[in-house]
């Protein structure tokens, strides 16, 4: 089971999700979970399958404390760069809480501070600690489900199996049918972008 980061204060998790994706949103969730929540299940979102992450996405929301969710989306991520876009949206996803936190963590190695509030990035904390996992989990159900619901605007790309990641079908699509409003122009959508009609 994972841990808590420190009890004795209030702690906000915070993660994203689709950061290396070809197209859709890059997504962020902020979370607070009172100190007596546990579950053996919760871990980071990537080790966990579809039944589990649907599972807990429906409990933390309804025993967080509050949660935040944000989408930072394609024209956004062009304009500022995928990191600044990445960070934003969990500014934003902290902004949505009721209540700022006394202390806020947050998965990765770069964050830029948010209102004041002391921070600590953790590699792999969604492994370590448990706000962070549940904030992995919001982030990429959310954005799963925003994919699967675009995935029928555009049902060529296949989304609501690759989420917009780069997989080479994704890139197969792309070139054969070009890109969509979704997709991220100042990424190399395909290795030899040239070919690509913007």
């Amino acid at each position: 089971m994972l841990n808590f980061y420190n009890t004795k204060i209030t702690v906000a998790g915070a993660d994203e999700a689709g950061r290396g994706c070809l197209a859709g949103p890059v997504t962020a969730a902020a979370v607070i979970l009172p100190i007596e929540f546990k579950n053996a299940v919760l871990n980071d979102s990537k080790t966990l399958n579809l039944k589990n992450r649907n599972f807990l996405k429906s409990l933390i929301e309804d025993e967080a404390i509050t949660y935040g969710v944000a989408h930072v989306f394609m024209k956004e991520i062009d304009e500022i760069n995928i990191l600044n876009a990445s960070i934003l949206a969990m500014h934003r996803a902290l902004q949505v809480l009721k209540f700022d936190p006394d202390h806020i963590i947050v998965d990765g190695n770069r964050f830029k501070p948010y209102q004041k509030i002391p921070h600590e990035c953790i590699i792999k904390g969604d492994g370590k600690y448990m706000s962070i996992a549940a904030a992995s989990i919001l982030a990429k159900t959310y954005r799963d489900e925003f994919m699967e619901k675009i995935h029928e605007e555009f049902p060529d790309y296949n989304w609501k199996k690759n989420k917009g990641y780069p997989t080479k079908e994704h890139r197969a699509a792309i070139k054969k049918y070009g890109v969509t409003k979704y997709h991220r122009k100042s990424f190399k959508l395909l290795p030899d972008q040239l070919k690509i009609d913007f």
